[in-house]
């Protein structure tokens, strides 16, 4: 999973619900999956709605801090749990008491919402929160030469902004997805570079029309975000229309750990979100030519092992499983847990390990990784004693702590991305 330390984006203050006792926390507070949604308001009143959903990751916490950003108004503030839906008290407090609770160089004459959270964060595991709440911010919501204007850093990384009803975009400076939501235009980007996204947009009134819903039900919706829709949906007039999903708010992600090459096997782990109400099972269909071994899975909100099986061929069928073109070689892993609920969602984190010797091989003294991801962040683990001569596709490169070298694509477009590796050993002890 991605992870970084507390982000600079600054949210608005909410109104106290509750008062805490001061907490001492001797590690660095730490968070993950930052995504903002902004639905601008009527034009003229410089409101616009904000759904901020962002993850606690610093296990054993408590509590969360967010910083308050400056120069907004906000009203109509709630938070919630994303596993169980259900609302989390919160406070305003000063950036010592901040400090004080993990967040690494709090400025002391700033504001903080600090949330209490539903249950402690698990050891190696998450909890979600969803900000909910009403922004004036004049400067960055205004009108201007007859345009609606819509100007603002984003240190987020995963952001949407929709527009008011009627509206028809003109410019923005940002690359996007544009996407027609239930009558209006939702523009929506995943910011992969380290600097802030200074974004501007501007939007124009249709005198004469009106945007079109795209026919898409709401049912099984998660609060505060729209329902995940099909690449391609019916209308009640019975031609195919185009309905994208929105790249930026999927957060399914994975890191691959290889092993040595000579054994064609790696360690992998992927994380994903179920908010479909009643859906109690993750199915992974093993990609053709690959072999799965050594299953495991785990809530991430409740850090709670989950059972598994392996299904093959006829066993697939025989289960009702919902899985495409089944033949005698076939391999499913199905991982169950607790039927999703009405407003809440699930996160899960699976362990595997596949063997694929057509993708993953050693050809001479270089090791070749050729494989496709689907997902918008993944992450390649070289074998220790391995250091990267060629990537093909763009991405940052780190150092884990035991000396392995990582690399991470993210892939803002709904497309996959051909991803080709090689690498070589160190001929000397790495220092």
């Amino acid at each position: 999973m991605i992870r970084f330390a507390f982000a600079p984006l600054c949210i608005s203050a909410l109104a106290g619900v509750a008062a805490f006792g001061q907490q001492t926390v001797s590690v660095v507070q730490t968070q993950s999956d930052d995504y903002t949604r902004y639905e601008l308001l009527a034009p003229g009143s410089a409101k616009f709605r904000i759904y901020y959903e962002v993850t606690a990751t610093t296990a054993g916490a408590t509590e969360f801090f967010n910083p308050i950003r400056k120069g907004s108004v906000a009203s109509d503030e709630h938070v919630y749990d994303r596993f169980s839906g259900a609302a989390l008290p919160f406070d305003v407090v000063n950036g010592d008491l901040a400090r004080r609770g993990g967040v690494r160089n709090a400025d002391s004459t700033s504001q903080y919402i600090r949330v209490r959270l539903a249950r402690p964060v698990p050891k190696d595991g998450e909890a979600r929160i969803l900000i909910d709440k009403t922004y004036f911010d004049p400067k960055s919501y205004y009108e201007e030469n007859g345009l609606l204007v819509f100007a603002r850093p984003l240190g987020i990384k995963r952001n949407a902004i929709v527009l008011p009803e009627g509206y028809e975009i003109v410019s923005c400076n940002v690359p996007s997805q544009f996407i027609e939501e239930h009558g209006r235009l939702s523009v929506s980007f995943w910011n992969p570079l380290p600097a802030e996204a200074p974004l501007v947009i501007k939007a124009r009134h249709l005198p004469n029309a009106m945007m079109r819903p795209n026919e898409v039900t709401q049912s099984a919706q998660p609060r505060g975000f729209p329902v995940a829709r099909d690449a391609a949906v019916a209308s009640s007039a019975g031609e195919r229309r185009v309905v994208p999903d929105e790249r930026a708010h999927q957060n399914r992600e994975i890191v691959y750990f290889l092993q040595q090459p000579e054994t064609h096997a790696f360690d992998l782990y992927h994380d994903y979100t179920e908010s479909r109400v009643g859906v109690d099972k993750y199915l992974n269909v093993v990609r053709t030519g690959s072999s799965v071994s050594h299953p495991s899975a785990r809530i991430l909100d409740t850090g709670e092992e989950l059972k598994w099986e392996v299904l093959a061929g006829d066993a697939i069928r025989r289960a009702g499983l919902d899985v495409a073109d089944v033949t005698p070689t076939t391999q499913v892993v199905v991982f169950h847990f607790a039927a999703v609920k009405p407003n809440g969602s699930v996160r899960l984190r699976m362990f595997e390990t596949y063997t694929d010797s057509a993708r993953y091989r050693l050809v001479g003294d270089t090791l070749l990784w050729d494989r496709s991801f689907g997902r918008p962040a993944n992450a390649v683990v070289l074998p220790a004693g391995w250091y990267l001569t060629n990537s093909t596709i763009p991405g940052t490169i780190s150092e884990t702590a035991d000396g392995r070298v990582r690399l991470d694509f993210i892939n803002p477009r709904p497309d996959d991305i051909d991803v080709f590796l090689t690498a070589r050993r160190r001929t000397s002890t790495h220092p």
